[in-house]
């Protein structure tokens, strides 16, 4: 390993993942669904062949894929090994959450890329397919009981079999999803991914020869992983444990519990979930490789200098109770699995907090909360299917304030287009907005969630899949609480909200009904009255914060209230809100 020289490993590390970066965007520009073309639901990487660990990963997709995208690879890797090994021309596809992790939806490739006889490496793309059957639209069906209501298991099996593609496959897909056309379309993109990374790999081959690019790798994957130790030695030994709970499974009313025993020795993790509650009836459930990957995303946005290969995940190790909420097995429904990973990144968090409060952020908003909307359209008389993830607010940090109408940390994916979605579906968006209050206050504040609602102009079915109504995005350090998740229907003139809060399925709306949703904010970071008086005035004049919270929270004294056509501009009394917090300081 000494004869490589810095600049060639920099060189070789920038050029793999420049070719997943391609990948992921050549797949992101060619897809049929908005889910992928608007949301990036999708990720591509580059895989050892023989131990299948990730080489290189594309920095556009979603993280949970790309670590999940490592167990799938090695999975894919034994079975081909049972079957004779990879042919140059094969392309694996499975969704089998049981083997590949997260839900349906997220459909898997595998290819070989050899060079002349040898295996060099392994490509992955996984992208969301908009629907995969299963009896609600889009696939997050809130009252599952069975992996099977939600949509067509795929196993783990050659889409092309030396270059030949199996055509009854393809019409078996077509013939089980509402929208056949869109599904074929990003199965083709998804397949011409691997000549884009096929080609970036033949010219760094080209450039470099087989045997140094394997001296690279190795060396690139062990530095990540001394670097991943140096940061965990750093880390006071000890057990630190941590609990959050999900308000319901969507069938019983009644939380579930995620239980964290964080074990740090020397420069190893180790991470036990006893104690979390048995396996959901509902659809709130996360595979075994799921977990491990949401432990491995915590890592990364605590150590985000680590390059992200097989060798930073080596250094933890796991114990997950079998039959638990994170560690389902066949026939358990995972379509909710999602919410669940939220919650194992906010226990990573909340455990670590307390032996580094310094790097670790406060509790970001911990549910995806996806709106799905689904039917004909009254146009064309085609099926259409939207599906609208949530944007929230992060935890603050001891550097930062949390951001503000971010993308969910456990998958990255975007809020789709309103206009898009108008284009497509019958529906018109009322509003799209910041969330004000939803973050908590602290030193550092909590990003605040967002806030939208649509109206329906035909008929069509609605159905929502969230969580984190009963409970908020812990603060750390005296950082307070975010605020919860709210979901309100809006049918015959009336305003309800469903009995399990945010989960309820197959909604029926017609012209003039809508839906609601105010998606949570995250933790604040320190004691709020410690925060700079300018910081809370600025707060104040852009729709962070409302005055009772300035007052009540940041203990600040308003001298001034301008009206400004639609809206108020404050002054904050520097000197009076001292006076101030110095009183709610000794009142405590």
């Amino acid at each position: 390993m000494n004869r490589i020289d810095p600049v060639t490993l920099a060189v070789v590390r920038g050029s793999l993942e420049q070719i997943a970066d391609e990948m992921d965007l050549h797949l992101i520009h060619a897809a049929i669904s908005p889910i992928i073309s608007e949301t990036n639901d999708c990720a591509h990487g580059i895989f050892h062949p023989e131990t299948g660990e990730t080489i290189a990963q594309g920095r556009y997709g979603l993280p949970v894929f790309l670590a999940n995208m490592q167990f799938t690879t090695q999975n894919v890797v034994q079975l081909a090994r049972q079957q004779g090994g990879f042919k140059r021309g094969d392309i694996w596809i499975l969704n089998d959450p049981y083997v590949g992790g997260t839900h349906l939806q997220d459909v898997q490739l595998v290819a070989p890329y050899f060079v002349g006889d040898k295996l060099f490496a392994l490509l992955a793309s996984t992208g969301h397919w908009m629907d995969v059957g299963g009896s609600v639209p889009g696939g997050w069906v809130p009252k599952a009981q069975s992996i099977h209501q939600e949509g067509t298991v795929i196993p783990a099996v050659k889409l092309y079999d030396q270059g030949q593609l199996n055509e009854a496959l393809v019409a078996m897909f077509r013939a089980n999803t509402r929208l056949p056309n869109d599904i074929a379309g990003d199965l083709s993109a998804m397949v011409n991914v691997f000549a884009v990374g096929q080609r970036g790999l033949d010219q760094l081959v080209a450039r470099y020869g087989v045997e140094r690019l394997n001296e690279c790798i190795a060396e690139m994957i062990a530095r990540s992983e001394r670097q991943m130790r140096s940061y965990i030695a750093e880390i006071p030994d000890g057990t630190y444990c941590f609990e959050e709970v999900i308000d319901n499974d969507g069938i019983v009313d009644a939380p579930l519990k995620i239980a964290l025993a964080l074990t740090v020795k020397g420069s190893e993790l180790h991470f036990d979930f006893s104690g979390t509650s048995d396996t959901a009836r509902g659809p709130v459930n996360l595979s075994r490789n799921t977990t491990l990957s949401g432990c491995y995303v915590a890592m990364k946005h605590i150590f985000p200098e680590v390059p992200v290969n097989g060798g930073a995940f080596r250094p933890a190790s796991f114990s997950i109770p079998d039959r638990t909420i994170i560690s389902a097995e066949y026939p358990t429904p995972v379509g909710g699995y999602l919410e669940v990973l939220g919650r194992v990144i906010a226990v990573v968090f909340g455990a670590l907090a307390q032996a580094i409060p310094d790097r670790t952020p406060a509790a970001p908003f911990g549910t995806i909360g996806v709106c799905t909307v689904g039917g004909r359209h009254p146009d064309t008389g085609n099926f259409f299917v939207g599906v609208f993830p949530y944007p929230g607010g992060y935890g603050a940090t001891k550097a930062t304030d949390g951001l503000v109408h971010a993308t969910p940390p456990q998958s990255m994916a975007n809020f789709v287009s309103l206009e898009m979605s108008e284009h497509r579906y019958p529906l018109r968006f009322d509003f799209f907005r910041l969330r004000e209050d939803s973050g908590g206050a602290g030193w550092h504040r909590g990003g605040c969630g967002s806030e939208y609602q649509f109206t329906a102009w035909s008929d069509f079915s609605t159905s929502v899949l969230g969580d984190q109504c009963d409970s908020r995005s812990f603060g750390v350090a005296g950082g307070r609480p975010g605020a919860p998740n709210v979901v309100e229907f809006r049918t015959d003139g009336k305003t309800w909200r469903p009995p399990m809060r945010s989960k309820h399925e197959s909604q029926p709306l017609h012209a003039g009904d809508g839906v609601r949703c105010c998606t949570p904010g995250g933790g604040g970071f320190g004691d709020p009255i410690e925060r700079d008086a300018a910081e809370v005035e600025r707060d104040l004049n852009l729709g962070y914060i409302s005055r009772a919270t300035a007052e009540r929270d940041y203990g600040a004294v308003i001298a001034q209230a301008i009206p400004l056509g639609d809206r108020t501009v404050y002054r904050i009394d520097v000197n009076a809100t001292q006076a101030s917090r110095r009183a709610l300081k000794d009142s405590r």
